[in-house]
Order: C-alpha cells, then sequence, then structure tokens
C-alpha cells in the first residue's frame, strides 16, 4: 500500500465518519445525558461494533478476491458510483433536516430524567454496539472499498490491519469531537440554511473522491 493510497483512503473515511449518523447521534445523546466519561463507554460499543463489521468483511473479501482477481476492478468502479451516489444525495437533500431522536441538555427535565447514574457501564456498551450494528452503510462501504487499497500482489492481513485501524481511528477521533461540540454542531444543523451549506460541501466532496477512483485504481 503506498502512502498515497493511504492519504485518499484517509480522507474518504475522514468525511464519511463526520456525517451525523447512528453512531454519531448515539454518542452525541449518551455524552448529554451522562457525561463525557461514562459516556466512553457509549463510544466503545460503537466502535466494537465498527471493527467487528470491518473485520469480518475485510475476511470474506479476502477469500473473494483470492478466488477472482478482476474482482478488484469491478469493485474499484462500484466503490466510485457508490461515492457519486453519496454526494448526489447529500445535494439533493439540501436543507432538509431528517427526523431524530431528541438531544438531552444539561439542566432539564430531560436530562434530568437519566442521572449519570442511571444504566452500568456494560448497559451503554451494549447499546452502542447494537446501534453500531444496525448501519448497512458500514458493510457497503467496506465491501466497495477496501480492495480498491489494496496491492493484490502483497501480503493482504498487514494491509487490511493498516485500513482497520485507521478507519477505528478516525472513528474515534470524530466519536470526540461530537461528544466535546457536537451538541453545538447538531443544533446548528437544525438550521436549514447552514445544513444546506454542509449537505453540498459533503455532495461535491464525495463525488470528488468518486472522480479520483475511476481516474485510476486510488
Amino acid at each position: 500500500m503506498s502512502w498515497h493510497n493511504w492519504g485518499v483512503f484517509c480522507g474518504i473515511v475522514f468525511f464519511l465518519c463526520a456525517i451525523p449518523g447512528p453512531n454519531m447521534l448515539h454518542v452525541l445523546a449518551s455524552v448529554a445525558r451522562v457525561g463525557m466519561a461514562r459516556g466512553l463507554a457509549t463510544m466503545l460499543g460503537c466502535l466494537s461494533a465498527v471493527v467487528l463489521v470491518l473485520v469480518a468483511s475485510a475476511a470474506g473479501l479476502g477469500a473473494a478476491l483470492a478466488a477472482s482477481p478482476h474482482l478488484f476492478g469491478v469493485l474499484r468502479v462500484c466503490g466510485a458510483v457508490y461515492l457519486f451516489w453519496l454526494g448526489i444525495q447529500a445535494w439533493q437533500e439540501g436543507g432538509r433536516v431528517p427526523p431524530s431522536a431528541p438531544v438531552a441538555v444539561p439542566n432539564t427535565p430531560t436530562a434530568q430524567a437519566e442521572s449519570p447514574q442511571h444504566g452500568s457501564a456494560w448497559g451503554r456498551w451494549r447499546k452502542g454496539f447494537w446501534v453500531g450494528l444496525s448501519n448497512p452503510k458500514l458493510l457497503l462501504f467496506a465491501a466497495a472499498f477496501f480492495p480498491q487499497f489494496i496491492a493484490p500482489h502483497a501480503p493482504q492481513l498487514p494491509q487490511f490491519v493498516v485500513l482497520i485501524t485507521t478507519f477505528a481511528l478516525l472513528e474515534m477521533l470524530w466519536y470526540g469531537v461530537y461528544a466535546v461540540g457536537g451538541y453545538t454542531l447538531a443544533q446548528q444543523l437544525q438550521r436549514p440554511a447552514i445544513r444546506r451549506v454542509f449537505n453540498r460541501i459533503t455532495g461535491c466532496v464525495f463525488m470528488g473522491f468518486g472522480a479520483v477512483l475511476l481516474r485510476g485504481r486510488a
């Protein structure tokens, strides 16, 4: 795996993890209810699910790619098309705000209904784990993009380890961002004008990465 390949992968994953999704919103709500320290169990639960899905996907892909080397090219094109689809979807969404569970604000009745002592760390980890497993886009991402960043004639296991570790670190980075300043971001994204700008920037970024992947093997 070249530094260029790894850099492109980091860029795609960085923006993918930044988009508010089930994991990020769950981390945001959990930290708002129980605080940063206790919310760490939620983050680790979500992250455990992410790593599990990526490892399972990598294991299956390794066997499939060994049996059919031409699958690399097919998946590269599919991955680029998927990026364009994400970009177009984000652009068309514009300023529409999708329905989501309300976020508890500290010192409000919603927050007081669940005190920091409510629920165990294991319970918060388990809930985060199932939220993470419920996201089908993660499996699609792994199946579509991992092969594009793997050198087919080099040992695959070390390359998968690098990609999975990179994904996990960037995912955890954004958990921290959402936990610290995520409430303010979530509030801002409720404003149609700001959400429209955010979605269109995101759409352009994804379509740009799709063009990069179509130009040649990233």
